[in-house]
């Protein structure tokens, strides 16, 4: 490869299908949705997307070497941080249960919506159970856990009895506002670019080798999945995969090298170290083709290569993704981070075996 294939990627198209899916509720569980939209996305660029019975996706994308019979698998998710109501208090406020892992602290004066099972959606606030500097005189050592949280809802409710008649019931959907900003100077504030930036960089990829009439040497599979967040998300994944990319944030800070311009190569999270080959390789690919990127350890994360390792899969899998700041509460990213990612998975297809 004689050109930097980042230049080549559609950064705008990679931006306005970012913005799509940020702003796209979708908690682990909840993904119907964006899925359709990633369904017709796929579509749009000339690629089939079969659903699993699980809610996940799969786009496959045949090699060009016919002497090559082994796939890799690319993943990356959709779903998201999020909530569900575990009971209507008699205040007509609702009690709260998380969907994935943050710290409480994070989703405090949140704004939210409200997903009813017969298609309703309401707004509400998520709040301590002591919101007033005012009212309360223990407000600030009051300990932010799911006991001490609840959500307002922006209705005239004052009973359970009138939430109820909403048709609000536990067990509903919640998701919190994205909150989604682009910035002139690249940078992009939103909830959720865990891991809505890596599928954006996985479809500027896509676009790329249509574009381009380009074909990977191996048969790729793209998984897009839906339960990540709640650690099964690729668990189960086709037989034939040899190789799989979690494609996912890179989390920045501590002693962590990771910028939010860089693609985050991960050598070794909580799952233990991922394939020495592989990632190998792809520092080898970035330092090859100019892409900013650094090498980091994350003890406190998992990917959707580690569950597919769990579920018994007999692959080989590395990890790499834009870097994100403050993951998992209101995360930042740089665009370049994004087409970095995007960059150097093409750079790993493209790349001829030895």
């Amino acid at each position: 490869m004689t050109e930097p294939l980042q230049p080549q990627l559609d950064r705008a198209y990679i931006h306005r299908l970012l913005e799509l899916l940020l702003t796209t509720p979708s908690p682990s569980g909840f993904c119907m949705t964006i899925m359709r939209i990633i369904q017709e996305e796929a579509a749009k660029l000339g690629y089939a997307l079969e659903l699993t019975p699980k809610g996940n996706g799969i786009i496959t994308i045949p090699g060009s070497d016919p002497q090559d019979n082994e796939v890799i698998a690319i993943t990356a998710h959709v779903d998201t941080l999020g909530a569900m109501v575990r009971s209507i208090k008699p205040s007509g406020t609702l009690r709260f249960t998380p969907i994935g892992g943050y710290s409480m602290h994070t989703v405090e004066s949140e704004y939210c919506l409200i997903h009813t099972r017969d298609g309703r959606t309401y707004d509400g606030t998520v709040l301590t159970t002591k919101p007033s500097v005012h009212v309360f005189s223990d407000v600030r050592d009051l300990k932010r856990d799911e006991a001490n949280m609840e959500i307002r809802i922006d209705e005239l409710v004052k009973t359970k009895e009138d939430v109820q008649k909403l048709g609000i019931a536990p067990g509903d959907i919640i998701s919190w506002d994205a909150r989604t900003r682009f910035f002139p100077n690249g940078l992009i504030k939103s909830r959720h670019l865990d891991d809505k930036a890596s599928v954006a960089a996985v479809f500027g990829l896509l676009e790329w080798l249509k574009r381009e009439g380009k074909s990977p040497l191996r048969t790729v599979k793209i998984i897009i999945s839906t339960y990540e967040e709640v650690g099964h998300g690729s668990s189960n994944i086709p037989a034939d995969i040899t190789e799989m990319i979690a494609v996912d944030m890179g989390a920045i800070g501590d002693d962590l090298s990771t910028t939010e311009r860089d693609v985050s190569i991960c050598a070794k999270d909580s799952s233990g170290p991922y394939d020495y080959f592989m990632t190998s390789k792809l520092i080898e690919l970035a330092g090859r083709e100019n892409i900013p990127y650094a090498i980091d350890i994350y003890p406190h994360y998992g990917s959707d290569a580690s569950a597919a390792l769990r579920g018994g899969s007999n692959i080989k899998a590395a990890l790499i993704g834009p870097g994100v700041h403050a993951s998992h509460s209101m995360e930042r990213t740089h665009s370049d981070a994004v087409l970095n990612t995007a960059a150097l998975l093409l750079a790993y297809l493209l790349e001829p075996r030895s």
